[in-house]
């Protein structure tokens, strides 16, 4: 059967994709003999032919392709950030729990792996007995109160024992508790809440004065007298957690087991196992967050790869039979609609990458307390779950348009 089909009358667009200028090296050539990869050689001869026509195709749709490569690019954005903020909170927490300068943790046996997430508290009296032990050369109690709205958690210190564990705080404006009801705040904290030195905080139903700003990095970034935050707890001489700092590090291991043997229902930790259980290994929670975070930005790209596709193949139907009257075969359609996506989602790649980096410097910017993480294992993790996200998008429009019947699209309006 000699199958023709006559290209005049055709839509200038359509005639264009077949009858290609020779003198530029696009015309067809004749027919051989064989195949490569399933692609007729006068395909795979020309490898730019094929680039050229994904590029006009995208061009021609700019709504379409620009959607796309957003959607692509927000599966990006969504998946390194949302990696970046729970490993940055973990990251930051670890790092300003090191910061305090202790050796050793001492908690209630009940204690979470984030601090203040459990009401349980130990006796102060605990100091005395620590400091008693061979190799620690001070002990600091702290005791956890959050602000109203449970977002802050404030720690009550000892100025005194604070001072001996962590060497003090670093002012950059103003100086330490002078009175009960008097408040220390981070740089950090200032900036992003418009803090300035002798101002009015209203937390835990009483007015503070700010009276000093500290570096960041020790601990939390608010600070009450250990008394106060005892008494608007109502529970005197309890503290929530106990630093204690050796003589020396490598006396550390030797410290906890000490208190373990004395008092073995308490948690007890070195700073560095403490640190070292934030940063390695993210808790289960948090893990079980990042997967369904992660798994619903892939499923958004995949469904808007898949609607681009499909629509892209409906509206070519016609474009796809003459393409098969004149010697294409199923590879090379096939071919033709996963490269397109697959230029879809590199360029969505890419504006992701952007669109992040925008992000991080944007929350670091207006929220300098948030700490956002971003690693290039993960940067490439998103790049590979967007490009396979694309991919099965298009597979089945891809494979729909490769069965299609050469005569049934050409009748196709």
């Amino acid at each position: 059967m000699n199958l023709s089909c006559d290209l005049t009358g055709l839509p200038p667009r359509i005639e264009a994709r077949v009858r290609f200028p020779p003198q530029r090296g696009y015309g067809l050539m004749k027919q051989e003999q064989g195949t490569s990869q399933g692609i007729p050689r006068e395909y795979s001869a020309r490898p730019r032919m094929v680039g050229r026509m994904i590029f006009q195709n995208l061009l021609r749709r700019p709504i379409r392709t620009g959607i796309s490569v957003l959607a692509v690019g927000l599966e990006v954005t969504m998946i390194m950030l949302v990696v970046g903020l729970t490993h940055g909170m973990l990251w930051a927490s670890a790092n300003r729990i090191g910061g305090v300068g202790g050796d050793v943790m001492v908690e209630p046996p009940d204690a979470s792996l984030f601090m203040g997430l459990t009401s349980s508290t130990l006796p102060i009296s605990l100091d005395a007995e620590f400091s008693k032990l061979n190799h620690v050369e001070a002990v600091t109690p702290v005791f956890f109160r959050f602000t109203n709205l449970g977002t802050r958690l404030i720690w009550g210190i000892d100025m005194q024992s604070w001072n001996r564990v962590t060497g003090g705080f670093v002012y950059l404006a103003g100086g330490p508790f002078k009175g009960p009801f008097d408040i220390l705040v981070d740089n950090d904290y200032a900036r992003q809440d418009h803090v300035h030195l002798g101002e009015r905080l209203d937390l835990l139903n009483h007015r503070f004065r700010v009276c000093g700003i500290v570096e960041h990095g020790k601990g939390s970034r608010l600070f009450i007298p250990l008394k106060t935050a005892q008494r608007l707890a109502r529970q005197s001489d309890r503290a929530s957690l106990f630093f204690i700092k050796c003589t020396h590090a490598r006396y550390t291991d030797a410290v906890v087991n000490a208190i373990k043997k004395q008092f073995p229902g308490d948690s007890v930790l070195a700073v560095r196992q403490y640190m070292s259980m934030l940063t390695s290994n993210s808790p289960s929670s948090l893990t079980e967050f990042i997967t369904v975070m992660v798994t619903t930005a892939v499923i958004v790209g995949f469904l808007v790869i898949f609607l681009s596709m499909y629509t892209t193949v409906a509206e070519r139907t016609r474009e796809i039979g003459i393409l098969k009257s004149l010697g294409a075969t199923k590879a090379y359609i096939l071919q033709l609609i996963v490269r397109e996506a697959a230029a879809l989602s590199v360029a969505g790649i890419i504006v992701g990458y952007a669109t992040t980096g925008a992000g991080w410097l944007l929350i670091r910017r207006i929220f300098p307390t948030i700490t956002v993480q971003l690693t290039y294992p993960w940067a490439v993790w998103a790049a590979l779950l967007a490009l396979a996200g694309s991919l099965l998008g298009a597979f089945y429009p891809a494979l729909r348009a490769a069965r299609l019947d050469p005569v049934d699209a050409l009748t196709c309006e």
